[in-house]
């Protein structure tokens, strides 16, 4: 009965922070409000007695990812004085295409992983002769799901590159 209090009231929490991250109107603001969501799902992990994928989210994006978020957030402004003039060199036709390119490799992933679904070992079991919750988290990750992850670490990289191009001066 407490566990069912407790993980409902977390849940409440987890959606309360969720929608003031899209409703806070400073951004500062919003992305606190995005590290506390991520605390709290870390605790949801937790309850679910899955230490390791708390610690990493706590790690990569509670620490890393919003680290990231406030550097664009401080480097990019967003509040544009009154009378500047929109960019004229601004390529959204390729924008377009590159988004389709990009839903196209999502719908590719989902198709590839859905192929696969029956092949996909039971979450009670683990590679073989793997043991612990750490090392099967990583046979899994390295040998069953290397095209997804990769493909998300290329997206964070894009990100990146493209949050220091919106940052230059010269741009």
């Amino acid at each position: 009965m407490l566990e069912a209090v407790f993980f409902y009231t977390l849940a409440a929490c987890i959606l309360g922070f969720g929608v003031l991250v899209i409703t806070a109107t400073n951004t500062v603001h919003s992305v606190i409000f995005l590290v506390a969501n991520f605390l709290c799902v870390a605790v949801l992990y937790v309850m679910l007695a899955a230490e390791f994928l708390a610690v990493i989210q706590v790690l990569v994006y509670a620490g890393g990812i919003v680290v990231l978020y406030l550097f664009v957030v401080m480097l990019v402004n967003l509040s544009r004085r009154q009378g500047v003039p929109v960019d004229t060199r601004r390529q959204s036709r390729l924008g377009i295409i590159l988004a389709a390119v990009l839903l196209a490799e999502l719908s590719a992933i989902l198709v590839y992983s859905a192929g696969r679904r029956g092949a996909m070992p039971q979450p009670t079991e683990g590679p073989a002769g793997v043991a612990g919750n750490t090392e099967t988290i990583g046979m899994l990750l390295y040998v069953e799901y290397l095209v997804p992850f990769e493909v998300a670490s290329i997206l964070l990289l894009v990100a990146m590159v493209g949050a220091i191009i919106l940052a230059r001066k010269d741009a």
